[in-house]
């Protein structure tokens, strides 16, 4: 298996949506008498990088190089993800629309539990994407891999044209889906839906065989290399060209599954700019997801504790 620490001179190129993920942590003693609610007595709070913006914390804390390009708006929100990828050593090319307030979801956490989650986001404008995909063109030079992260808000309108621009320059695109139709997608080298992004698309099936078929013909309809499902607690299934490889779930806790998705693509990506084969980079990248959803909230996997899973024989 390739050695990690080629992994310090990968580069890779994040666009996408990003959030900031708030969390208002608290305790719960009673019901509100105004409704039959819990009251959450607020003790801490914590603000995290989230959607494409953890993905790019992901690939950095595993120790690769990563630029993030993305929309925000002209709001505290903006600013304090802009500080917080300061923060992470993250450059970022972020575009502000003025005429949108940056995505946030606020999740209020009572005795460890998630008990109500709150999102504000508005679509960018037409003017802002056009100068993000100018922006993208002008860095594809500088990296080994592009990572499209979409969250349906609206960031990643141009993708087609991002995937023919990233192909023709001979860089690899790995997509995180979303919605039921991945026609946009036609093109990219691997795209990551999870289970239930995948039957939304193809329908469900009822066996492996079924699986495999009907994944093989979304891949041939898209001209992808290859095309990676994440399955929960099924692990995970890669169909490319002249292989089929399986990984089982290995989480030891299942503690909150929140930006897992974002996890595996980043430790997909960054192995596969680092030269791994399909059969590593899955591994490695399902190990990675093991130790993610065993935190809270949306997290990340560091280069040392991915190093010390894998000498465990974690498999």
């Amino acid at each position: 298996m390739i050695a990690l620490e080629r992994l310090r001179q990968v580069r890779l190129l994040v666009v996408g949506d990003v959030m900031l993920d708030r969390y208002w942590f608290g305790e719960v003693s009673r019901i509100s008498p105004e409704a039959p609610v819990p009251v959450v007595k607020v003790e801490r709070l914590e603000e995290r990088l989230g959607g494409a913006a953890n993905v790019a914390r992901n690939i950095v804390s595993l120790g690769a190089t990563c630029c993030l390009l993305s929309v925000v708006g002209p709001d505290e929100a903006g600013r304090s993800l802009q500080r917080l990828l300061d923060e992470g050593a993250i450059a970022a090319g972020l575009q502000v629309d003025e005429g949108i307030a940056t995505t946030v979801k606020l999740r209020v956490i009572g005795r460890q539990q998630q008990l109500l989650r709150i999102d504000f986001e508005t679509a960018p404008s037409h003017e802002v994407l056009r100068a993000k995909l100018e922006d993208f063109q002008r860095r594809l030079a500088d990296c080994d891999v592009v990572v499209l992260s979409d969250y349906g808000k609206g960031g990643l309108t141009h993708i087609e044209e991002m995937i023919r621009l990233a192909r023709a320059a001979d860089k690899p695109v790995l997509v995180d889906p979303k919605g039921d139709d991945f026609s946009k997608y036609a093109g990219a080298t691997v795209i990551t839906p999870n289970r239930g992004e995948l039957q939304a698309v193809v329908g469900r099936w009822r066996s492996e065989a079924e699986l495999e078929d009907k994944a093989r013909r979304l891949k041939g309809a898209l001209g992808l290399e290859a095309l990676l499902v994440t399955r929960s607690e099924e692990g995970m299934s890669l169909f490319a060209d002249g292989e089929s490889l399986h990984e089982s779930a290995q989480a030891l806790e299942v503690f909150d599954v929140s930006g897992a998705g974002d996890t595996v693509i980043a430790t997909l990506a960054v192995m596969l700019a680092a030269g791994a084969p399909w059969a590593d980079a899955i591994h490695v990248a399902n190990v990675a997801a093991s130790i993610v959803v065993g935190k809270l909230g949306t997290a990340v996997v560091t280069r040392a504790e991915l190093e010390a899973a894998l000498k465990q024989g974690r498999n």
